[in-house]
């Protein structure tokens, strides 16, 4: 009967006690939430209380060492010595005011009121701001002010210790001053030099990008030339192929129905050929721009069909290619294929019908040049300048690996064009 009625007795302070538990992590979650809140609350007060007092002038922080100074002498002095007290004070620690402006000028002033100080034989707690003066001199002038500022301090540390310290105590006092002033000084000192270093950073960071802003002004600069020679070239050599082709369609329409045919497909290929060459130039500058990989750049390879376009437009054209050109560069063939077809375009352009043009490319180990060569006359008026983008290019092409081109009229008539490209390291480079 004793057990029964104890077993409901035990169940309910069980509960109880469950219940408690429960009652306590509830309370124990609320205070730590009510704590988060106001931690957070807090640290977002001290954020804004920072941020406004780092807006605050500077003379507002250095004006705090002068008045809390000048409080402490009014409230810890006897009446009678108030006037000499707050003047010495006064003296000492009001010039702080001006110490980012003036520093030598400032520690100057401190240190003639401590020197008077020194005279009428009275201690101040304002014999700080020497400390602060000195600091100041040390993080703003060179040197020789601080070498000064400090000799000046420490001769004043050795009179006040002859003057002021106990009979018998000079060396613990005059020891533990003089490790002060040398501690403001070679904290001052290091200011100085972190301020220096960081304005050296900043200096160099903000030339490094100025010479990156012009490196890439250079590089545009660079690629828009590269673009504006490439379609120059690209254009006026097709057009003026489809021109011929197309004066030549338009005079055997009639008596060669046939050979106007095969004009006509001719001026279609060249026009193709024009749109592959600009999609492939232009297609360099974007990503997804398939044609620069379905069509490779020309280069010597491609002289033969060059010169069966030019026969086609009434410019017959033989090509000789002397020693291997496997292992020159793309870029490199490149050029060489459009120098040849500006020198061709050139003589189509200017030369009457029957000249013939000879091409004549010689392949070493480290150069290769090219020799453009034609039969027509192309006389030139007296005293007339070249006009045109296509002889500047040319040479642009040129001194891009490190050759020189000349293009004039032969010593037995015709015209000739001759460079040589240079395949070592700096013409690459340049290139």
């Amino acid at each position: 009967m004793t057990e029964a009625a104890a077993e409901p007795g035990d169940a309910y302070r069980d509960r109880v006690r469950a219940l408690t538990r429960v009652r306590w992590a509830r309370t124990a979650s609320r205070l730590t939430r009510y704590v988060d809140l106001a931690s957070a609350r807090a640290a977002r007060l001290v954020t804004a209380a920072g941020r406004r007092c780092s807006r605050l002038p500077p003379m507002v922080w250095d004006s705090l060492l002068p008045t809390l100074l000048l409080l402490n002498i009014i409230t810890t002095h006897a009446p009678h010595e108030l006037p000499v007290a707050v003047a010495l004070t006064a003296a000492l620690a009001l010039p702080l005011l001006w110490r980012r402006r003036a520093p030598l000028t400032v520690f100057g002033a401190v240190a003639a009121a401590a020197f008077v100080q020194w005279l009428t034989d009275v201690q101040l707690p304002a014999d700080v701001c020497l400390l602060v003066a000195l600091y100041t001199a040390a993080a703003h002038s060179g040197r020789r002010g601080t070498l000064v500022a400090g000799a000046v301090v420490e001769a004043g540390a050795l009179l006040a210790c002859l003057r002021w310290a106990t009979e018998g105590a000079f060396l613990t006092p005059f020891v533990a001053v003089t490790a002060t002033v040398v501690a403001a000084a070679v904290l001052g000192v290091n200011v100085r030099t972190t301020r220096a270093y960081l304005a050296a950073v900043e200096e160099r960071a903000a030339r490094l990008e100025q010479q990156q802003e012009q490196q890439a002004r250079l590089a545009v600069a660079e690629e828009r030339t590269r673009i504006t020679r490439e379609m120059h070239d690209i254009v006026t050599h097709n057009l003026s192929v489809m021109v011929a082709l197309t004066d030549a369609a338009v005079y055997a329409q009639h008596r060669s129905p046939d050979k106007a045919t095969t004009a006509m497909l001719q001026i279609s290929e060249t026009g193709r050929q024009a749109l592959t060459d600009m999609r492939r130039s232009l297609g360099i500058l974007r990503t997804d721009e398939p044609d620069a990989e379905r069509h490779p750049l020309p280069g010597i390879a491609q002289l033969e069909a060059l010169a069966d376009q030019m026969c086609a437009a009434g410019l017959p054209t033989r090509i000789e290619v002397q020693g291997g050109h496997t292992h020159i560069p793309a870029t490199a063939q490149l050029t060489v294929y459009r120098l040849v077809q500006e020198a061709l375009t050139n003589t189509l352009k200017h030369t009457p019908a029957g000249t013939r043009a000879k091409v004549r490319i010689r392949c070493s180990t480290g150069t290769v040049t090219v020799d453009v060569t034609d039969s027509g006359p192309r006389p030139a008026p007296p005293g007339a300048t070249p006009s045109g983008h296509g002889i500047p290019g040319m040479r642009e092409r040129s001194a891009a690996y490190g050759g020189t081109l000349r293009a004039g009229p032969l010593p037995g008539g015709g015209w000739g064009v001759h460079t040589r490209l240079l395949l070592d390291s700096s013409g690459a480079a340049s290139a």
